[in-house]
């Protein structure tokens, strides 16, 4: 396992590139609603993006001829991770998971969020808001000294105390340079276990929990994943830099937030409540 420690200069691009996916998913926010394409969130996204001077960070990743189509992944209800984006209409009830990359001055940004289609169900909103709450308990576990089990450790035992299952086969990973750099980083674990964790180490944490069990599967697609049992999923995903005493996150879902919080259906309130 190759781990790159970043220095400040290449935080400082990493950084810009955090703050540019998360404005995309921002404005990407604004048009989450019944009766919308995850196609037209695509277009939004990609628009965005390329008015910045970046390019999207998805489309065209892969190997051979699997390939990402698209600059979203949007994964609807019990898909799990890398939707492809169509023409099926958003409905009111629907919870999405919005997974964008960006690509700014050759540093990648990546994060995601799961916004609802309206309004969502008490058990969906559930899901929701123990999600959210996991992925702010497994950064604060992000500091120099800790090791990679105590991230997976503490957003596991926060989802499971709810019920809610967490997938194994998926993992976080570092950032740089590469959308997908060493380490791994488990959402299930064991406090003391696993790679130390160094000060410069960037890494994207992001709890993908199930409704249900923790099975998935994988569409013939070669990219859709969905939960084994049909149950709904959610996704929240930041990018955080190893710090001594406390992480740095440099993502932010303050955008995405914002929009929401005018919203008749407020989510962020769910989320900040629960």
């Amino acid at each position: 396992m190759m781990v790159h420690l970043k220095s400040e200069r290449e935080i400082e691009h990493l950084r810009a590139a955090a703050d540019l996916v998360s404005r995309t998913l921002g404005e990407v926010a604004r048009y989450v609603e019944p009766g919308v394409t995850t196609r037209e969130l695509d277009r939004v996204a990609e628009s965005f993006i390329t008015s910045q001077g970046a390019v999207p960070g998805f489309k065209g990743y892969g190997k051979g001829d699997i390939v990402f189509p698209a600059t979203l992944c949007t994964s609807i209800n019990d898909q799990v991770v890398h939707g492809i984006p169509g023409e099926i209409e958003l409905v009111s009830g629907d919870l999405v998971s919005i997974d964008c990359g960006v690509v700014l001055d050759g540093y990648y940004g990546d994060s995601a969020y799961t916004f609802a289609a309206g309004s969502i169900s008490e058990a969906d909103a559930a899901l929701c808001c123990t999600t959210y709450e996991s992925l702010n308990m497994g950064v604060l576990k992000a500091i120099t000294g800790n090791r990679l089990g105590d991230i997976g450790a503490a957003i596991q035992a926060v989802c499971e105390a709810d019920g809610f299952g967490v997938v194994r086969e998926l993992v976080g990973h570092g950032i740089g340079r590469s959308l997908h750099e060493d380490p791994q980083v488990p959402n299930f674990g064991r406090h003391g276990e696993g790679r130390k964790l160094k000060s410069g180490l960037t890494i994207c944490i992001e709890p993908m929990i199930n409704r249900g069990g923790y099975g998935v599967r994988t569409e013939s697609d070669g990219w859709t994943v969905r939960t084994a049992d049909g149950l709904p999923s959610a996704h929240y995903e930041h990018m955080v830099v190893v710090r001594q005493g406390n992480p740095e996150v440099l993502t932010t879902f303050s955008y995405i937030e914002d929009v929401l919080s005018e919203l008749p259906y407020q989510m962020t309130t769910e989320l900040e409540n629960g």
